[in-house]
């Protein structure tokens, strides 16, 4: 495992495996976290990995920022240390989003305000039967962080969004689900399995294609319809100048299954 002191990080077999690591703290995000989090990142953001798996250390995903770590700062420093841990997690998390390696999250326990941020940010998410989800933020007088505001409303509609950040509810899995915040629920005895065995699949795949998928998903958000399709025609024409186009293609015509190479 890496050298971090608030995550722990390592790759195997192409798929990177990052764990929040802070067990006696409910995984919080502290600005030490933020700060790794954004240096993990950009060590996934690399060819040799074809997939990320995120989870967290003992009995919770991440409760959300450290609150501790907020007061104890002076008053008039602490709007800019506040700042400063904001931008290290933010730019994490763009770079998460915008790479090619798709990212599975596995969500044991509580994911709440920062934690539930980052539920919002991945691309798959597969939840404990007793994961439980919840926004928090204006519970403490505060507004959310960590792409909450952008991606979550692009999940759940602007209505359902403005309620679960207004009114905090404590979503189990089954609800997260239904709202389409979580990809699949499994038995907690199974997180484990089922979340590695997602990302072993997703690692085997096109990594160029599914980079390119969502990086074309964060435009059409606010492109226009001419714009987006300019852009599609764009990604797929390039697409057929990577080796996994050609291997794809290939073994469609000769009936076989393909083996992509992540190139």
């Amino acid at each position: 495992m890496s050298e971090y002191s608030r995550l722990l990080f390592e790759v195997r077999e192409g798929i990177a495996h990052v764990v929040l690591n802070r067990p006696e703290a409910a995984n919080a995000v502290d600005a030490e976290m933020a700060r790794e989090f954004e240096d993990c990142m950009a060590r996934c953001d690399d060819p040799s990995v074809r997939a990320v798996l995120l989870t967290g250390a003992g009995r919770m995903f991440c409760g959300g920022g450290d609150l501790k770590s907020f007061a104890a700062q002076p008053q008039d420093e602490l709007p800019g240390f506040i700042e400063r841990m904001a931008a290290f997690l933010h730019r994490g998390i763009a770079r998460m989003a915008r790479m090619n390696a798709p990212v599975v999250a596995a969500v044991n326990g509580a994911a709440g305000g920062a934690g539930m941020s980052l539920v919002c940010a991945v691309d798959f998410v597969v939840a404990a039967e007793s994961a439980r989800f919840t926004m928090a933020y204006t519970r403490s007088g505060l507004t959310p962080d960590g792409s909450s505001t952008y991606f979550l409303p692009r999940i759940v509609g602007f209505r359902r969004a403005a309620e679960l950040m207004l009114t905090n509810p404590v979503l189990d899995s089954r609800r997260a689900y239904e709202l389409g915040i979580v990809t699949r629920v499994v038995a907690d005895a199974d997180l484990t399995k089922e979340s590695e065995a997602l990302a072993i699949e997703l690692a085997r795949g096109a990594t160029v294609a599914y980079g390119t998928v969502k990086r074309l998903l964060l435009a059409s958000a606010t492109n226009s319809l001419e714009t987006q399709l300019e852009l599609e025609g764009a990604a797929i024409a390039h697409m057929t100048t990577t080796a996994d186009a050609r291997e794809g293609i290939a073994a469609f015509i000769g009936k076989r299954p393909p083996k992509f190479k992540g190139v």
